[in-house]
């Protein structure tokens, strides 16, 4: 039976992601009421139901909203609200007691407008809901023997959960993440890396010829 002693040199990471999801208020509005977008904000995961290992997500939203702390306790981990501002929403993560973990916080951007045209080259259509997805990753270092068992039960330990390729489908709910995606930020990162080098040889090259043509006779 496992137990909860510590696992040292042990490293396991959940990769999760952040959204949101916006669209414009339609139809009459109460008097009193100057939202002009219904939204949800929520939390999840790659390798399906998180309830494994997650105990409760806790939204802390902008101090205007009534009861601005918003708990939510099994998936989907997520809540809906309407508004007129955009700004920034506490993640805080909480786990199930065995696995003796401290609550992680992250934080998400609540996007309402796109800010850009729509892939397809033309206008956002009013009708699609604007998207926002934040990839992130909750490591657990030294985890105890017993959650890093539920770990490994649940298929985490030595899988990302990531999605070999891009979606190209159609549903706005899909994040973008992937492997593909992944290495493709790598090889831009990795060409940059190269650039920037070659850059700084040519500027060695031509400094070291400045100073040599100061020290040459005329």
């Amino acid at each position: 039976m496992a137990s909860n002693k510590r696992m040292k040199g042990v490293s396991v990471t959940l990769p999760v992601y952040t959204y949101n999801f916006a669209t414009p208020l339609t139809g009459k509005k109460s008097n009193d009421s100057d939202h002009t977008h219904k939204w949800s904000v929520g939390f999840k995961g790659f390798h399906g139901d998180l309830s494994f290992c997650i105990k409760k997500v806790v939204f802390r939203l902008h101090d205007t909203y009534p009861n601005p702390v918003r708990t939510i306790e099994q998936p989907p981990f997520e809540l809906q609200e309407t508004g007129w501002g955009e700004f920034e929403v506490l993640v805080k993560v909480y786990f199930h007691p065995s696995a003796n973990e401290k609550a992680a916080q992250l934080y998400h951007h609540i996007r309402l407008h796109p800010y850009q045209d729509d892939p397809s080259g033309g206008p956002w259509p009013k009708d699609k809901p604007v998207t926002c997805f934040l990839y992130d990753e909750l490591v657990f270092n030294e985890p105890t023997e017993a959650f890093y068992q539920i770990l490994a039960d649940n298929n985490v330990v030595g899988s990302s959960g990531l999605p070999l390729r891009k979606y190209t489908g159609k549903d706005y709910a899909v994040p973008p993440f992937s492997v593909q995606m992944e290495q493709e930020e790598l090889d831009r990162l990795e060409k940059a890396q190269r650039e920037v080098n070659q850059q700084i040889l040519q500027l060695r090259q031509r400094k070291l010829a400045l100073e040599q043509e100061k020290v040459s006779p005329n």
